[in-house]
């Protein structure tokens, strides 16, 4: 299970995600490790973020290791199927990652069963474009769904979370948004349309405005992080295992410093590795 995280304002792209990850095995079992890995740099060179959400693991393989994996396959030439860093677009960088892990998915023997889905958010700047974009991909059920275009170039602010909805809905929007909906058409009767019709309407009403285009990067990096902290509060007070904790991962990526990390774990004390440019310090 998951949290994750991405505010997008005029300057960054923000990517959060707890570390709790429940992987399972084919015999039926599952486990909730609580230092599991959901937000990776994709390319060593260029500001290109993901985040995941759902499956855990395909098969005996961590999306840990698949998403490290996939950022050796973009960081080939490109006339070997790499990104050619001087004219590359997030789209084009979407598109090779969503076909890699289905792939990766394909090989997964014997096959999952039903219901399963697993969700990656792409996110961070081509190499003319000057604001962010956030695309998300999903394999659902072995069906992989066109990837969504969730914040364009042309879009200058927004919030987008994944995984474990309920806390961060409700605090934002005023609403567990499938709860209403369901109760709308299962319990009153309610028609679809008229369902989305009021559920857009409510959303409007009561939606909380916490992000300005303008917002300093370290702001939209402190909400990121106090969204994915209010969700990981709100899921260890619920009865049942602790689906959403752990530490938190944060990175930022701008058009100019490109990808940051800005809190990250690691499994060996921080002094042994002072040099590393992708081994930052955490303030906990």
């Amino acid at each position: 299970m998951t949290v994750c995280v991405a505010v997008k304002v005029y300057d960054c792209l923000v990517f959060a995600a707890d570390s709790a990850v429940t992987m399972s095995a084919h015999e039926g079992d599952s486990t909730v490790w609580q230092h599991g890995a959901k937000v990776f740099h994709l390319h060593k060179q260029l500001p290109i973020a993901a985040m995941t959400a759902g499956l855990a693991n395909f098969g005996p393989a961590s999306v840990s290791k698949l998403a490290k994996d996939a950022r050796i396959m973009l960081s080939k030439p490109a006339d070997e199927g790499g990104l050619n860093e001087a004219t590359y677009s997030i789209e084009e960088a979407v598109e090779k990652i969503q076909d890699f892990f289905h792939e990766a998915y394909k090989q997964i023997d014997p096959p999952l069963s039903d219901p399963h889905t697993f969700e990656l958010w792409i996110g961070g700047y081509g190499a003319r474009d000057d604001r962010g974009e956030v695309w998300k991909c999903v394999i659902e059920n072995g069906t992989v769904l066109p990837p969504a275009n969730l914040i364009r170039a042309d879009d200058s602010n927004g919030v987008i979370w994944g995984g474990q909805l309920r806390a961060i809905s409700r605090l934002l929007l005023g609403i567990d948004l499938p709860v209403f909906k369901h109760i709308l058409q299962e319990e009153v009767g309610l028609k679809e349309s008229s369902v989305e019709f009021l559920a857009k309407k409510v959303k409007e009403a009561s939606e909380t405005p916490l992000v300005m285009p303008a917002m300093p990067v370290q702001d939209a990096i402190n909400l990121a992080d106090f969204l994915v902290y209010t969700s990981k509060q709100y899921y260890l007070f619920l009865p049942g295992a602790n689906i959403v904790g752990g530490d938190t991962d944060i990175a930022a990526v701008t058009k100019h410093e490109r990808f940051k990390w800005i809190k990250r774990k690691h499994y060996y004390p921080a002094d042994l590795n002072r040099g590393g440019i992708d081994h930052v310090h955490t303030t906990e």
